[in-house]
């Protein structure tokens, strides 16, 4: 499992299988990046890059006193996704699921 460090330090944990055509599942609330561990296997040893987060308080990611708010998850999301910029055109996926 690999880890950024956003901005006001906060660890997030996420997974990054396979490669190629970055997918990146984001899990909606009361989920983790663990209910995508049925199609990741599928989608990373066929052409894909598969990327999943655990949000801030979710799975082992580190849950501050401040930061759980929709503006917050979307800057830890676009934090992950400028982490990995070398890979372009990302698809989106559940993002609209919290």
């Amino acid at each position: 499992m690999s880890i950024i460090t956003t901005k006001d330090d906060t660890q997030i944990y996420y997974k990054d299988w396979g490669s190629g055509q970055p997918v990146v599942f984001s899990h909606g609330w009361l989920l983790s990046a663990d209910a995508r561990n049925s199609q990741m296997p599928y989608l990373a040893p066929h052409g894909y890059r598969v990327i999943a987060h655990h949000r801030r308080g979710y799975g082992p990611s580190i849950r501050p006193w401040h930061g759980d708010d929709t503006d917050t998850y979307a800057n830890d999301l676009a934090a992950l996704t400028e982490t990995h910029r070398d890979q372009l055109n990302p698809v989106l996926r559940d993002f609209f699921s919290t």
